[in-house]
């Protein structure tokens, strides 16, 4: 499904060294896992006899249970559809192992021993176990078959996911294996684990498995054994995670439990695109790649499941209150980083910005008086110009006055209409016809007076557009396209309103109140007449599209290169319900319009993207054809539309 693949960690309830009792627990979590649909599915190491066996792990009655136990998993598997992967431990020419078993439709596919055996603190494994470095075949029969045994197995799923494997104390050390298996072709690592609890152990072990992630761009899979392993000496509390690339996908919070199943999707997808874009981790190939054998599973994916994976309406904007709060600070000091810089390098006294009444330019206004502030330059330098036209409302025009006069920065109201006028008799255009010329007049107009007043006060024109707009090429190119710093440049819109909002907070009562209501105005270019009433004819999601619908896109697009089909599909998926009582729901024959719409004007508008003004990069998307996106302005939407039109 849209390469996700569903996967698990399971803890179930053990009885130390009653591997009768503990596989009828392991097989009774398979069925869970199965009637979920998960598709790999991992359990705590040594979990068919019990991690704190000591001593008992040397008699021979132990190691003939653990076979006949695995014997009945495999038995019970056998119509199970799923990747499973057990801890037992094997006697391999007179030496014991630390194994984690691969099994497959009620087959074993491969047998992964531990590497690296600690024997430090609490443990002391050293005296049962040896090392894989100490394995002496690559082949073990064993329940009457011939199964590939070693660190170098990669297990691959009927669509080409690969997985990977290592046990506990693997991880912990300064290069696991996982590293060396995930640049050989691991997206998954599954770890099979024993990590007591101890205090401020848990932080520790949850950053070690989101940082693997991060580092080895894969998904990572950890189930740590349980509250019923022996407490002689050690507690267990089977804290198990999911990551995907540095994010913690689910985790289980109790401190201390047993007898529960962690699931969650995971997207292939996701990190086979940042393999392949980010070049350092193709460089780790030189040092870490593995001689590996691949063993297909031929496990199906499971297309009927519900997909559980962490997808936002707004990617850009964080769900949590405190992680939006500090992000929108974040963003905004290096806005004003950005505009320091450059008012420090052109030592311009002045810098000149259109304000609508809008919210592009009330953040960039607001980025200004930061920047003069912290340059501890009189406000009087920033030129704030509103410029009313044939579509300008008292709503906006007023805030817009407002803000200026509230912020104390130099104002200067210019009307364009009468240059409008003579410039439509210059071009013999009739001044009825509210068409694209009529409309690019008044931006260009305003264009035009911006760079020539910051000629004029010996300054530079600030930028207000935003990256929403860029990617749908939604300016006037030469008009509001075009500036000398644009402080917006790569903030989406539905961003934008978070960051206003934040700011908002933190003014004095009536300039909070005045942008409160520019945030509650509708986006609009303000370029065609008002109403009779004075009501704002022109909104721009009328004619261009949500905003919350186009930022979805984009982000999927430019952060992961996602077919249009799948986009479509988590659109829909996310776009049928609400997060928030204030959430407007979108149709599939809505969504599937505007997603044409976005791909059309994303490659139609390359040409604008391609020589846009200076910006800082504040996030992971950038447009800038100088950083982050190269793209010629003729390529053709083609095969994406092509794409869109099978899946309508």
């Amino acid at each position: 499904m849209y390469n996700y693949v569903k996967v698990a960690a399971a803890v179930p309830n053990l009885e130390v060294a009653n591997c009768y009792f503990n596989q009828e627990s392991i097989c009774a979590k398979i069925m869970e896992a199965r009637h979920l649909g998960i598709e790999v599915l991992v359990f705590p190491e040594l979990c068919i006899t019990g991690y704190t066996c000591g001593d008992l792990f040397f008699q021979q009655t132990l190691q003939k249970a653990t076979l006949d136990a695995l014997q009945r998993i495999l038995s019970a598997t056998e119509s199970i559809d799923m990747l499973v992967a057990v801890g037992a431990p094997l006697c391999i020419d007179n030496q014991l192992f630390n194994c984690a078993i691969v099994l497959s439709k009620g087959k074993i596919v491969g047998i992964v021993p531990k590497t690296y055996i600690p024997n430090y603190n609490e443990f002391y494994e050293q005296r049962w176990f040896s090392s894989a470095f100490d394995l002496k075949i690559n082949t073990i029969n064993i329940c009457s078959q011939v199964i590939p045994i070693g660190t170098d197995l990669l297990f691959s799923l009927h669509n080409g996911t690969k997985i990977g494997v290592e046990i506990c104390e693997d991880l912990w050390v300064p290069i696991p294996p996982s590293a060396g298996l995930c640049v050989s072709g691991a997206d998954i690592i599954l770890n099979l684990s024993a990590s007591n609890e101890t205090v401020a152990k848990r932080q520790y072990r949850r950053n070690l498995v989101v940082q693997q992630s991060a580092r080895c761009m894969c998904a990572y899979v950890y189930a740590s054994a349980g509250g019923t392993e022996s407490t002689t000496d050690l507690v267990f509390s089977g804290h198990s995670m999911i990551a995907e690339n540095g994010v913690l996908l689910k985790e289980n919070t109790q401190l201390i439990d047993s007898d529960y199943l962690l699931s969650s999707h995971v997207d292939i997808d996701k990190l086979r695109v940042d393999r392949c874009k980010y070049t350092t981790y193709k460089e780790t190939h030189r040092a870490y790649f593995k001689d590996i054998r691949c063993i297909p599973s031929d496990v199906q994916s499971k297309h009927n499941v519900s997909l559980d994976y962490p997808i936002s309406r707004k990617p850009f904007v964080p769900s949590n209150l405190h992680l939006r709060d500090n992000r929108c600070q974040e963003i905004v000091a290096m806005q004003v980083a950005g505009l320091v810089k450059r008012l420090v390098h052109t030592n311009a006294p002045t810098v000149v910005i259109g304000i609508s009444g809008g919210l592009d330019s009330t953040l960039a206004l607001l980025v200004c008086v930061q920047a003069f502030d912290e340059l501890k330059k009189d406000r009087k330098g920033i030129l704030a110009v509103t410029m009313p036209g044939f579509g300008t409302t008292n709503r906006t025009y007023d805030n817009a006055l407002t803000l200026i006069q509230e912020l104390g920065v130099t104002r200067r109201v210019i009307d364009i209409k009468k240059s409008c006028y003579q410039h439509f008799e210059d071009i013999e255009h009739d001044e009825t016809i509210h068409d694209i010329t009529y409309e690019n007049t008044q931006a260009r107009e305003r264009t035009k007076l911006l760079m020539n007043l910051a000629n004029k006060h010996r300054g530079f024109v600030i930028g207000t557009g935003d990256l929403s707009e860029l990617a749908l090429g939604w300016c006037t190119y030469n008009g509001d396209h075009m500036s000398m710093y644009a402080v917006n440049v790569s903030i989406p819109k539905t961003l934008i309103r978070s960051l206003v909002l934040n700011i908002a907070h933190t003014q004095e009562e009536k300039i909070k109140q005045v942008l409160l209501d520019i945030l509650d105005t509708p986006v609009s270019p303000e370029l065609l007449p008002i109403g009779k009433n004075g009501e704002m004819i022109q909104k721009t999601e009328d004619s261009v599209g949500p905003y919350e619908l186009h930022d979805f896109f984009l982000f999927y697009v430019m952060r992961y290169g996602f077919s249009p089909s799948k986009i479509l599909f988590l659109a829909k998926h996310i776009f049928s319900k609400k997060e928030t009582e204030e959430d407007v729901l979108f149709d599939d024959e809505t969504i599937q319009k505007w997603l044409i719409v976005f791909y059309k004007r994303f490659f139609s508008q390359q040409f604008k993207r391609n020589c846009m003004p200076d910006g800082p990069k504040v996030g992971s998307i950038c447009l800038s054809p100088r950083g982050d996106w190269r793209m010629p302005s003729d390529a053709v939407a083609h095969e994406w539309l092509k794409e869109i039109s099978g899946n309508l």
